[in-house]
């Protein structure tokens, strides 16, 4: 169900006009929280980090999902590398919808010193159905509100989050 989503609303993005980046990515600032994950006054998700430097959950896995499927070319710590541009830099302008639709449906830039590709990752399940995990993890990043290094502490996955993980990839016929 949370894949279907994520790539109607790469669709629907697309289908719209294509994708456009905004002057800005808006406040990060949490604002509120629904079973474990923090929005921004728009709605959009976002991180937290506690004073003690304990990250949320969503930043905390989309950690782990950047490394698992995204800094072959993006780089290490979304800094970019001279495959792929710097996602540090492209989430401090990138709103949260055109983020998805370029996960969702790639890109190609083409000019004349160069031609990058980004593929299509809304039918690979490791990475469409970790996209708010990846927003919120590049998201901090990009604010510098997480550094380099794997989150040493983090808040725990929610049932909701697990619950939804296990339907998006496939898991909950066990139940």
């Amino acid at each position: 169900m949370r894949k279907i989503w994520f790539v109607s609303a790469a669709i629907f993005v697309v289908a719209m006009g294509g994708v456009a980046f905004a002057e800005d990515a808006g406040d990060p600032t949490a604002v509120k929280s629904e079973d474990g994950k923090y929005l921004d006054k728009d709605g959009n998700p976002t991180f937290k980090v506690a004073p003690d430097g304990t990250t949320d959950w969503y930043a905390y896995s989309g950690y782990r999902r950047y490394h698992s499927e995204c800094h072959v070319c993006h780089g290490p710590d979304g800094m970019g590398s001279t495959y792929a541009p710097a996602l540090t830099e492209s989430l401090k302008t990138m709103s949260y919808g055109d983020f998805l639709g370029v996960v969702a449906s790639g890109r190609k830039n083409v000019n004349t010193a160069q031609e990058n590709v980004m593929p299509a990752f809304g039918d690979n399940p490791n990475v469409a159905c970790y996209m708010d995990d990846l927003y919120v993890y590049l998201r901090a990043r990009a604010n510098g509100a997480v550094g380099r290094v794997r989150p040493a502490k983090h808040e725990n996955k929610s049932e909701a989050y697990t619950k939804a993980e296990d339907a998006c990839m496939g898991n909950d016929s066990k139940k």
